[in-house]
């Protein structure tokens, strides 16, 4: 939690490897991947609202949110490691946030997400984003790495890209950050999520 939090002080983003055990990680995978298996996830779209609308062209991902009620004991075990950190977000920044919303997502071969920021224009819900990776034994050349500008509301110049590893969590700014999902060459797995504020 020290090293995400000075990291955040520092750069308005962290990405800690090993922030989540193998164990529990595992857990998460095998949950989403059954929930895929089964036909649970749809297509992600783009905007929100009544202007939500699917453009593979943009993104290629599928996703199922998470429960908010009646979670699973993986997903509650996860929550429960979130909230301690929405925690020490507030204490650490004093950001309010109140909440958090998540997914599951499923990069299939070849699904990428084009640039973009996470918060929705007109809005100001999310402020933090938090992806959780789930990919066991990725490797380089397996594809999928977030690309993340590291200068606030650039999107070209210095990047730091990002390798999708089984129990790395990464956390910036939502609004700040602009970040693309590079092209999977195998399936790639994540629960992405945005610590919100109230509206």
């Amino acid at each position: 939690m020290k090293e995400m939090m000075n990291a955040m002080d520092r750069c308005g983003w962290a990405s800690v490897p090993g922030c989540v055990d193998v164990a529990d990680a595992l857990r998460l995978r095998n949950e989403c991947q059954i929930a895929y298996d089964g036909g649970g996830f749809r297509k992600a779209g783009v905007g929100r609202g009544a202007a939500l609308v699917v453009r593979e062209d943009l993104r290629g991902d599928e996703i199922m949110w998470l429960e908010t009620d009646g979670e699973s004991v993986e997903q509650g075990m996860y929550l429960a490691r979130l909230e301690l950190l929405r925690l020490a977000l507030n204490e650490r920044f004093f950001l309010g946030l109140f909440d958090f919303e998540g997914h599951f997502a499923v990069y299939g071969e070849g699904a990428f997400y084009k640039p973009h920021l996470d918060r929705h224009a007109g809005t100001n819900e999310r402020i933090i984003t938090a992806i959780l990776y789930l990919n066991e034994n990725w490797q380089p050349g397996d594809g999928g790495e977030l690309k993340l500008w590291t200068s606030p509301e650039a999107r070209d110049g210095a990047f730091q890209l990002i390798e999708p590893r089984m129990g790395t969590l990464v956390c910036f700014l939502a609004g700040n950050f602009w970040h693309e999902v590079m092209p999977a060459v195998k399936a790639r797995l994540s629960i992405t999520g945005w610590f919100r504020q109230r509206g």
